[in-house]
């Protein structure tokens, strides 16, 4: 399997979700080393809007042809859009999971806890070696 290396300009967390901090606001979508992990995703059953969550609680379950996989909060916040898409074509989360395949996005309660998660360097550090 050959994973890409994490874009260096995220924070990532234990649980292999990224997070892009975008003003006030961040996008939370899985790792390449998860969707790999995942295989073929066939379904993503995403959260309702201004939804709040706390950091470590499911927010999505993305199903594949493997397993079902849960995607949790990695800030606590309230959910500000989901990424519908994904609806008609959850493989963007295979073929793209930096850019199209982004899952959702918050508004974090405290923008300096993305400050907190790793970044890219200490998240590759967690993967296993090929």
């Amino acid at each position: 399997m050959s994973v890409n290396p994490p874009p260096s300009d995220l924070k990532y967390t234990k649980t292999h979700e990224w997070v892009r901090l975008h003003d006030q606001m961040v996008e939370i979508g899985i790792t390449d080393f998860a969707q790999h992990q995942l295989s073929d995703i066939t379904y993503v059953d995403l959260p309702e809007l201004h939804n709040r969550f706390e950091a470590g609680e499911e927010v999505v379950v993305v199903e594949s042809i493997k397993a079902a996989s849960d995607i949790y909060a990695p800030v606590s916040g309230e959910i500000i859009e989901v990424n519908e898409q994904l609806a008609n074509a959850p493989d963007l989360v295979n073929n793209d999971p930096y850019g199209k395949g982004w899952l959702f996005r918050m508004k974090p309660d405290a923008c300096g806890d993305v400050a907190g998660l790793m970044s890219a360097d200490e998240y590759a550090a967690t993967l296993p070696q090929e």
